[in-house]
């Protein structure tokens, strides 16, 4: 095991399976879990409960940012969705972020999931992985993380793939931290994986990096 505080970074696309990974990685390693896309959603959140557009300077949002704003049960919205895309475009936004991201896991470790983690955030992070799947998939994925059980008809999954594409384009065309898959990072393709099976891949290899 690592002499330092053990950083894992999970970075892949909107409903991937990231954040199922994150979470369940670390409570398996007994590490505290960050994700930080949570932090993009609830400063759109601020901007439009404010009547702002997120699109528009968010920097002061993000750095009037509380702990009660990463609690709110309305996080997972399309129009959240769209504004943390956008709201994370800005780099006056992840500039006041990302000492808050750092200083989370700087003691402790943690696993820490998002789009620039492997990247920008934790570079040196002790073990990077990439997770990813179809369009298609993700937007099931995320439907059904918002609405449960109610069916989808094939017009509205053809909207909900078109909304996760443009989501993938926003987030790998910005110039400040693009999602991209680091060099180093694991990729695991979860399209055909239980969250189960793609826990046990992860534990394999923070085993083997980290023996």
């Amino acid at each position: 095991m690592t002499a330092h505080p053990l950083v894992i970074a999970v970075d892949g696309p909107a409903a991937a399976g990231k954040g199922t990974l994150a979470k369940a990685l670390a409570e398996k390693l007994g590490l505290p879990y960050l994700d930080t896309g949570l932090l993009y959603r609830a400063v759109a959140r601020r901007m439009v409960d404010a009547g702002l557009d997120p699109a528009d300077d968010a920097s002061a949002e993000a750095r009037a940012l509380q702990q009660a704003d990463l609690v709110r049960t309305d996080l997972r919205f399309p129009e959240i969705d769209r504004g943390a895309s956008l709201v994370a475009a800005q780099p006056a936004v992840r500039a006041a972020l990302l000492e808050r991201q750092r200083v989370f896991a700087s003691e402790t470790g943690a696993v820490v999931d998002g789009r620039d983690i492997g990247t920008v955030v934790f570079p040196d992070a002790d073990v990077k992985f990439f997770i990813t799947a179809s369009a298609r998939t993700r937007a099931l994925r995320r439907h059904h993380q918002v609405h449960g059980g109610t069916p989808l008809d094939e017009g509205e999954l053809e909207a909900a793939v078109a909304e996760i594409m443009a989501r993938d384009e926003r987030d790998s065309s910005r110039e400040t931290a693009p999602l991209v898959q680091a060099p180093d990072a694991i990729l695991i393709e979860t399209d055909m994986l239980s969250a189960a099976e793609v826990l046990d891949k992860a534990c394999e290899t923070v085993a083997l990096r980290c023996a």
